[in-house]
């Protein structure tokens, strides 16, 4: 099986356990009602109206509706689904947000993200993973703090359920309808880089991150933060009324329970980490991070103003590839109808060579039958006047004066219409025959005119063969002047005719209606011997 198709084999029926529900109760997430829904006996997710599908180990690392506009706008960036990332990568982007919003006292941004993580494929050269198939790495030249992941997660995607979307009346808080066919592609945005004036703006903030790793007596882990968003039970990866440095405490509307109890929070973070038991789970954070009772300072304040304003994050990025998705819809948009005239154009002269053909068919039927008329009459008298011969042989027959003789008459009357038909019949036969290699190239001419005729007064439809052949000659003088023209044209792509440098190809055709034998021979070419085609063959 193709290592593209097992992605496909992923999904099966969910097995959550009543753990996992006691669970998502304490931590307020299944609180409202019909805020989530668990799946029955479908094998494969079919959300109902309104509701998403997402994972129990998405939840229990901060993950609410409605989705956080920072975490719609990395998915919208790296082309993905919430299903593409693993509980891992969430966990990374929780800790993100809740170390801007609490220890940096920023909203989380496009370039400070870039400066610290890339993503990568997760699979192997057999496997290529469509649920948790994107993992969020840190860079490696990048000193950033160590959350201490489990190994593995396991069974996590067998743990899938639906959950209610929900939004603040914009649609930038929904998240993106779930497709489970949808491939993973990779970006160039998966390895983008900040650029010099990001890095720029960001280097206080990189220098403010080391500084909180590395402050002796006051250094801050990756688990402290984890614990910390855990603690204060508001989930990072959800849209909310206020950031975190606005943090109210036990009444903070943004809160989705009470205060885990120590042994809840304890096995919480021993379960999405690799801490085990015998490791004490930290129940403080090495430096008191920013809330309604630790504002701010000022000066800061102002420097966040000023980073804000110098700041060009995923929505200017956004809003660029959608400026060029528009050019190229408008552009798609041109060349359909210039593809439509084209097939206007090409019907039309489809149907005049048609009706030129039906008329030509029509005249030579017409003009057979009006010398099939003129024989049977010119027949007629002949028989006629035969009959008056014989009655006259028995007579004596005087020749001094032949005026008004009814026979001899009926003989000049038969030599005279016998010329005009041989003459008639030679005609038309010479013109079937000209025509005759053009339609029926491969067969050989008929010796008898009556033959002849024939073919052209049968049921094929020798307008399609005269199509055919028009078109023959289309495209290989086309083909002869894009090489004398020496340019790069990539045929797949021929009718994209933005491309084509106009006056270049009238200049050409111009000068090639004369010597266009002259081009086909300085290039190699020699037309073919059948007179219904002009194709050039190589030597």
């Amino acid at each position: 099986m193709a290592a593209e198709d097992l992605g496909n084999l992923e999904w099966e029926r969910s097995k959550i356990s009543q753990q996992d529900i006691n669970m998502l109760k304490k931590l307020g997430i299944s609180g409202k009602q019909d805020a989530i829904r668990f799946p029955k006996e479908e094998s494969y997710p079919a959300p109902p109206m309104q509701y998403r599908v997402s994972f129990v180990d998405h939840l229990i690392r901060g993950l609410s509706t409605p989705i956080h506009d920072f975490l719609r706008g990395l998915l919208f960036m790296y082309g993905l689904q919430l299903h593409h990332l693993t509980p891992n990568s969430i966990l990374h982007i929780s800790i993100f947000i809740t170390l801007c919003e609490s220890f940096l006292g920023i909203q989380p941004n496009w370039s400070l993200w870039k400066r610290i993580f890339l993503c990568r494929r997760n699979g192997s050269s057999s496997v290529a993973y469509n649920i948790g198939g994107v993992v969020i790495c840190v860079r490696p030249d990048v000193e950033y703090f160590d959350v201490k992941f489990p190994d593995s997660v396991q069974g996590w995607r067998k743990k899938w359920l639906y959950i209610r979307e929900e939004n603040h009346g914009s649609v930038e808080d929904n998240i993106p309808p779930f497709d489970g066919a949808e491939k993973i592609c990779r970006r160039r945005s998966w390895d983008a880089e900040a650029t010099d004036a990001e890095k720029a703006a960001t280097e206080a903030l990189m220098t403010r991150i080391h500084e909180l790793q590395n402050t002796r007596g006051q250094e801050l882990s990756g688990i402290q933060i984890t614990a910390y968003f855990l603690r204060i039970r508001v989930q990072p990866l959800q849209a909310r009324k206020n950031p975190l440095w606005m943090y109210a405490g036990d009444k903070d509307v943004d809160r989705l329970s009470v205060d885990l109890s120590v042994n809840d929070l304890a096995k919480l973070v021993r379960k999405i980490s690799s801490l085990n038991k015998k490791d004490s789970v930290p129940t403080s954070c090495g430096v008191t991070p920013y809330s309604a009772t630790n504002a701010l300072p000022q000066p800061f304040m102002k420097e966040l103003i000023r980073f804000g304003t110098q700041f060009i994050g995923y929505r200017n990025h956004a809003g660029e590839l959608e400026e060029k998705l528009a050019e190229a819809n408008r552009r798609a948009d041109a060349l359909t109808i210039e593809l439509e005239q084209s097939k206007s154009a090409h019907t039309k002269t489809v149907e005049d060579l048609q009706k030129r053909l039906d008329d030509a068919k029509k005249a030579l039927e017409e003009n057979v039958t009006q010398h099939s008329a003129r024989e049977k009459e010119i027949l007629s008298r002949l028989e006629t006047q035969s009959r008056r011969f014989v009655r006259r042989t028995h007579q004596e027959y005087e020749l001094d004066n032949p005026e008004d003789d009814e026979l001899l008459d009926a003989l000049s009357l038969l030599e005279i219409h016998g010329t005009e038909a041989r003459n008639g019949l030679a005609e038309a036969e010479a013109g079937l025959s000209r025509l005759f290699p053009y339609f029926f190239h491969k067969k050989e001419e008929p010796a008898v005119f009556i033959d002849l005729a024939k073919c052209f007064t049968g049921n094929e439809d020798l307008g399609l063969q005269l199509r055919q052949e028009g078109l023959k000659v289309g495209v290989e003088g086309t083909m002869a002047l894009v090489a004398e023209s020496q340019q790069q044209v990539d045929w797949s792509k021929v009718g994209d005719a933005g491309k084509i440098e106009t006056k270049k190809w009238q200049s050409l055709i111009k000068a090639a209606k004369p010597n266009s034998k002259k081009i086909l021979a300085t290039l190699g070419y020699k037309p073919t011997t059948a007179p219904s085609s002009s194709k050039p063959e190589v030597k």
